[in-house]
């Protein structure tokens, strides 16, 4: 593996492509692959055993890609796969949650509330990671079931959404959090109706704190020529080119691996 080889991103589907924009902003002379599970989500209602064996052949794939580094930008994966998949590989694994929460732990707060999917919420993952380096932080995790079909159906202004944001906002709001971590891929693209119901700096997208941590610890291509990038489904290439279009321009038609 060379400083010019690629770095694989997954997720179930095109949420993780909020991370995968923001890296090529900040990161555009690398590498890249991207792979959505189109065949296998939504991941926020699998088993932590189905999203392990999920991971793994996506790591396998991207074995075959001779990556650098893997990113698993999808919170899910990361709360329920990681600790399972971390040191079977070559590559260097960088799981959103864990990374996210040290850099977390770090900050001057004292409670802090995470909204998440059902599946990341019942691993506790966010709770367990950031109080592993800094104890002193009370975390609350809410689930918040419907947030994904929101964003991908475009109803985030509909009133049952809206009516949906302000019964959770309500319900942390009772914690008095001092931040609010929108953990999962998808959930920053709420922010207009969630500041309907409280100040936008309250909000933490995990993706800035995310990318900022890769560009620390991934060994950096030194080209400086714009790196290439392409993309693989398990299903559905052409929804996942529509969908797509709410985090990132997908120029490249996805490759269908079966």
């Amino acid at each position: 593996m060379q400083n010019n080889s690629p770095i694989g991103f997954f997720d179930s589907g095109v949420g993780g492509l909020s991370v995968y924009a923001r890296f090529k902003k900040e990161l555009p002379y690398e590498n890249t692959l991207y792979y959505g599970d189109l065949k296998n989500l939504p991941y926020g209602n699998k088993t932590k055993e189905e999203l392990i064996s999920f991971a793994r052949n996506i790591l396998k794939f991207f074995q075959t890609k001779e990556v650098k580094a893997v990113v698993i930008a999808c919170n899910t994966s990361s709360a329920l796969a990681y600790d399972s998949i971390k040191d079977d590989y070559d590559f260097d694994i960088f799981p959103i949650i864990q990374s996210c929460a040290k850099v977390i732990s770090e900050m001057n707060i004292k409670k802090i509330g995470v909204f998440a999917t059902v599946g990341t919420v019942s691993s506790k993952a966010y709770s367990k990671e950031i109080q592993k380096h800094n104890s002193s932080i009370e975390v609350n995790e809410i689930a918040c079931p419907h947030w994904v079909s929101y964003v991908e159906s475009g109803n985030i202004a509909s009133p049952e959404a809206i009516s949906d944001i302000e019964t959770l906002i309500n319900q942390m709001n009772k914690f008095t959090p001092d931040k609010i971590i929108l953990g999962c891929t998808h959930y920053p693209y709420l922010l207009e109706s969630l500041k309907k119901f409280a100040p936008e700096n309250l909000f933490i997208d995990p993706s800035e704190i995310f990318v900022e941590y890769l560009k620390n610890n991934i060994k950096l291509n030194k080209s400086e020529e714009i790196g290439t990038e392409k993309f693989f489904v398990s299903a559905n290439p052409e929804a996942f080119v529509k969908n797509a279009k709410i985090f990132y321009d997908v120029k490249n038609s996805p490759t269908l691996i079966l």
